[in-house]
């Protein structure tokens, strides 16, 4: 089997695609800027996005999961996302790791939303301007058990009520077809192509729809309420003076969560062959729920 460099590691996807890519008898080198418990198959690199040290050193394929999804300003996401991607496509080139698979967002799609798709377009441009053999993945909303930034829909569904952005639709995955399909990737090349995978629900979800499916994952019928965006900028603001940095609804998401159709295009997804969800919404849905039980978060 190969050895795979992977940044994100020790976050939420990187952490699913580890398991998977152990599992498969793969070797792993995982960036990571502090110590981490040992792990058979795994050697930690110390570094960071912008510094990834020995990383890319007898790699076969580079998978760049981490990225900056919340920053207080312009610098912040172009820091993160822009400028990190730039440096681990060089770390990958000086080292000759010629396969590279980068994961994006549906955002991207939408550069002029907000500053975070506009931050992820132009780390997807960095890697279609490299000599990299690459592949970009479009994710849209990733969740199952171990995710925090949907367990406040699933704690607000349990009481009965679900806040959600003015009407429109959105497509989902589960964390664990999405490290598949990123695994998949190493062993079959599509080329030099963007990807966008989902649950395979066609049309995607309504966000009324994904919201009672969160209740029923809960246990719970849920009255959907739809917010007007100025109304969501407000609670944006309040987000921040009670949480800060760790906000979780700030004002550059209610920006692209505004947006009418997060939907995956048909035509982007992948090929049949190659990789399909195994994972039903519902339940994935319910699994999740049953994670955050078991852990005190719900």
């Amino acid at each position: 089997m190969s050895v795979l460099a992977v940044t994100g590691g020790t976050g939420f996807v990187g952490g699913k695609l580890i398991d998977l890519a152990l599992a498969a008898g793969h070797q792993v080198r995982a960036l990571t800027r502090r110590p981490q418990p040992a792990r058979d198959g795994v050697e930690w690199i110390e570094g960071a996005l912008n510094a990834p040290g020995e990383l890319m050193r007898g790699a076969d394929t580079a998978i760049h999961v981490a990225g900056v999804v919340n920053a207080p300003d312009r610098a912040g996401f172009a820091a993160g996302n822009i400028a990190g991607t730039s440096a681990i496509v060089a770390a990958a080139t000086a080292a000759s790791v010629r396969r590279f698979i980068h994961v994006s967002s549906l955002t991207a799609r939408e550069p002029g939303l907000s500053i975070y798709g506009w931050s992820k377009a132009e780390a997807e441009r960095v890697v279609e301007d490299s000599d990299l053999d690459w592949t970009i993945v479009r994710p849209p909303g990733v969740y199952g058990p171990g995710d925090m930034e949907m367990r406040d829909m699933f704690r607000l569904a349990k009481r009965g009520i679900a806040l959600l952005p003015p009407p429109g639709k959105i497509s989902i995955i589960h964390v664990e077809d999405l490290a598949r399909l990123l695994l998949a990737l190493t062993a079959e090349n599509p080329g030099r192509v963007i990807l966008e995978a989902d649950d395979g629900v066609a049309g995607g979800w309504t966000h009324d729809g994904f919201a009672r499916a969160i209740g029923a994952a809960v246990g719970q019928r849920v009255l959907p309420l739809a917010l007007p965006k100025g109304l969501l900028s407000f609670a944006a603001r309040g987000d921040r003076l009670f949480r800060g940095g760790k906000a979780k609804l700030t004002r550059d998401r209610v920006d692209y969560l505004s947006y009418p159709d997060w939907t995956v295009d048909p035509a982007k997804r992948p090929a049949p062959g190659l990789w399909q969800p195994r994972i039903p919404t519902p339940q994935g849905l319910a699994a999740t729920a049953a994670w955050y039980r078991a852990h005190s978060l719900l």
